[in-house]
């Protein structure tokens, strides 16, 4: 392979770089459309890179640094200054929201390197620990996506775009589960209907672009809870590690069908009712009746064992 094919991987990331870098300029000429969507464009160059180094065999330690920096660049960076810019404020609160989230960013991908060396289980590959860069960066940038398209409400508010882009940097570095694209796969059955889903997918993007943006990123926000329910399922079913999908689903079927219940007495009806004597020192099971726990144990033995009823005295 020559050199220059291995560094393709390493330039899309520095294009990536350039588009995130460039929202800024954007945001301050008051291009808020064209910094979404260089960020946008960012978020699709980041993930061909690391596909591309893949599959060319082109992986090295430079390119996961230089990746790294890229997207603390796009996705934490710009995102925070096209906010800052956006919201306008001078009393200091939204530059320290900016910093909190710029900082988050930072610390999550901090710790996606460090993860890199750690040994986990096969299960933990088709998890993100976290929101990941890209859906991060975006989703912060919701109030002014919504603003964009329908104008002014409570969605602009300083209080709201405060706690939504707070709430936005601690999924960064929470320990939350969510899925990874990269351990999806497509059945051969639904490549057809997947097919169309992408071409109507497309067709909104292209009539209605912040709508259809908007639209995925709270679906991406949505599937969170199912990602945390698989990752403990996987994590409590080995059986179904490094499985087809078709297994994992047949693993799920049969487990659910031997799920055991909570065994249940026996309800006393007719005339078996009237043979049951309640009493303040006894507690009724079923025809039964055992004595309470304060009672000596040996006689609690012996009258249960011969499974005769004990008379008040």
């Amino acid at each position: 392979m020559t050199p220059t094919v291995r560094l393709l991987p390493n330039a899309i990331t520095v294009l990536a770089l350039c588009a995130g870098l460039s929202a800024a300029q954007f945001a301050l000429k008051g291009q808020l459309v064209l910094a979404i969507g260089a960020i946008g464009v960012a978020a699709v160059l980041d993930s061909l890179d690391g596909r591309i180094a893949r599959l060319l065999d082109a992986t090295s330690k430079m390119g996961a640094e230089l990746d790294s920096l890229s997207d603390a660049i796009s996705f934490g960076v710009a995102p925070a200054l096209v906010l800052y810019i956006w919201a306008g404020d001078s009393s200091g609160a939204g530059w320290i929201v900016a910093l909190t989230f710029a900082v988050c960013m930072v610390l999550r991908l901090a710790r996606f390197n460090t993860l890199l060396d750690v040994e986990q289980p096969p299960y933990a590959k088709e998890f993100f620990v976290g929101v990941p860069a890209p859906a991060g960066g975006l989703c912060a940038l919701m109030p002014v996506i919504l603003t964009l398209e329908f104008g002014d409400g409570w969605w602009s508010s300083a209080p709201v775009v405060y706690v939504w882009t707070v709430a936005i940097a601690l999924l960064l570095i929470s320990r939350l589960p969510t899925l990874s694209l990269k351990s999806v796969r497509v059945p051969a059955k639904a490549a057809a209907p997947l097919l169309v889903g992408v071409g109507l997918a497309a067709a909104a993007v292209i009539q209605y672009p912040l709508i259809a943006l908007a639209t995925a990123l709270l679906l991406y926000l949505a599937h969170i809870p199912y990602a945390l329910r698989r990752y403990h399922w996987l994590a409590n079913h080995p059986e179904a590690w490094g499985v087809p999908l078709r297994e994992r689903r047949a693993i799920r079927r049969s487990t659910s069908r031997l799920r055991l219940r909570r065994p249940r007495f026996p309800r006393v009806a007719g005339n078996q009712r009237l043979n049951v004597r309640r009493t303040q020192d006894h507690v009724v099971r079923g025809v039964r009746t055992y004595p309470a726990e304060s009672q000596d144990r040996s006689r609690r033995r012996s009258w249960r064992r011969i499974g005769l009823r004990q008379r008040n005295r």
